[in-house]
């Protein structure tokens, strides 16, 4: 019988990263979450679109990223823009730390999902679009929709 891919569900997206950086290489990662919050997040509740990363003693943490309270969580409930560690292997962080170091290079969370019962996060290294390259890319898309528009 042949092993089947893990199914991956998706939880949370950041619509505006692709719109607002040019993703060079994406990377996955896992979330070091409590209960709550993984309960939270297979609602499809919260937000990354705000969230950054920050590198403190070799590690890599989630910043202002929002996951709201649960709703059932009683005493034991989390605190919702609370930092969450990425859980990656050391050359991964390594490698990632010294593309970060380059002028005008960012890391950038791209979407959450579910893989075979582990959160994970798809982030992206990515560089900042300027307001022409947001233009081009707007128009562009929309020349391709009145072509395939114009095609029927």
């Amino acid at each position: 019988m042949a092993s089947q891919k893990p199914k991956k569900s998706f939880l949370l997206q950041n619509k505006k990263a692709r719109h607002n950086y040019e993703i060079l290489e994406t990377l996955e990662a896992g979330l070091s979450l409590t209960g709550s919050e993984v309960k939270v997040l297979r609602e499809k509740q919260g937000s990354i679109l705000e969230a950054f990363f920050v590198f403190k003693k070799a590690e890599l943490w989630m910043q202002n990223s929002h996951i709201p309270e649960y709703k059932n969580g009683g005493y034991a409930n989390h605190v919702p823009l609370r930092l969450r560690k990425l859980l990656m292997h050391r050359e991964e962080l390594d490698r990632l730390f010294s593309l970060v170091k380059e002028k005008g290079v960012t890391l950038v969370p791209i979407k959450i999902y579910d893989k075979a019962g582990h959160i994970k996060l798809l982030m992206g290294v990515g560089k900042g679009k300027t307001r022409g390259d947001k233009r081009q890319a707007v128009k562009a898309k929309a020349d391709k929709k009145q072509m395939k528009e114009h095609l029927r």
